[in-house]
């Protein structure tokens, strides 16, 4: 079983940057939102919202995690090189020079990943541990798609939002055909039920990083990582198997994500 994680974590966190006077922070929450520094927002215990995602890797039974982080990071790479002891994990770091999106970020971890399997996730979502696991559990390329049904009535992200998620298309043997990005409602009605929502959960090949470096800018000026993973099933033969997940993810998105995030993550034991 694979051992390596990639964690996206150079976000500019410009939601989070937003005042919302409507959120009671505290004074260490609210200097960490300012700075958009989502991973860093403080919960309880002394311990940060990116502790807690790290604490679930390792739960799920991974050892090496590579940060993906911008060159201005400093914060990041203190915390996990000098400030807390890690026991379970080891972390490294990636620098993505600019915001190029997902895809160019994943290919910042190619020397990390070298000839291994390895999953991919984001540093502002918090994804269950059944998730992680189930991916680690195939051989091969996979997909983790999660339940829209149970996203909407237990997930701390709004409705309008889940609606407007990315959906798995995937054959009857399980496999994904095609990630529908911003489908529109008659497009989604033709669909079967449930809908499968991507929250950018994968286990990647190394095939990847060819898939990253080929495609094309999208409309939006970035290399995504849904056209990369189109291309590796298009061009490269490379199938993604699903692991379909009636669990809910989490979201540290704005400022308003923070007291719910609290609450929920209140009782969870972190062990790095």
């Amino acid at each position: 079983m694979i051992r390596k994680v990639v964690i996206l974590a150079r976000g500019l966190g410009t939601r989070m940057q937003k005042e919302d006077q409507s959120v009671a922070l505290d004074a260490s929450q609210a200097q960490a939102a300012r700075r958009g520094l989502k991973a860093l927002i403080p919960l309880a215990n002394g311990r940060v919202f990116l502790d807690y995602l790290l604490s679930s890797v390792a739960d799920a039974g991974y050892s090496e995690v590579c940060l993906v982080v911008a060159p201005e990071h400093g914060e990041l790479r203190r915390r996990y090189q000098q400030e807390i002891p890690l026991r379970r994990l080891s972390v490294t770091f990636a620098v993505q020079e600019k915001p190029l999106g997902t895809a160019n970020a994943v290919a910042a971890a190619e020397e990390f990943a070298g000839d291994d399997d390895f999953i991919m996730i984001n540093s502002d979502n918090y994804y269950p541990v059944a998730a992680l696991a189930g991916l680690r559990a195939l051989k091969g390329a996979g997909v983790a798609l999660f339940d829209q049904d149970t996203m909407l009535s237990r997930s701390n992200i709004a409705a309008e939002r889940i609606k407007a998620f990315a959906v798995g298309v995937v054959d009857s043997d399980g496999r994904l055909v095609r990630i529908l990005e911003k489908p529109t409602a008659e497009v989604l009605s033709q669909l079967p039920r449930p809908l499968w929502l991507s929250m950018n959960c994968w286990r990647f090949r190394p095939s990847i990083f060819e898939a990253c470096r080929r495609i094309d800018l999208s409309p939006r000026g970035e290399y995504e990582i849904t056209d990369a993973v189109q291309y590796a099933i298009d061009r490269l033969g490379e199938e993604f198997q699903a692991v379909l997940v009636r669990e809910p993810v989490f979201d540290m998105t704005s400022r308003s994500d923070i007291p719910s995030m609290a609450a929920r993550l209140a009782n969870v034991s972190v062990q790095l």
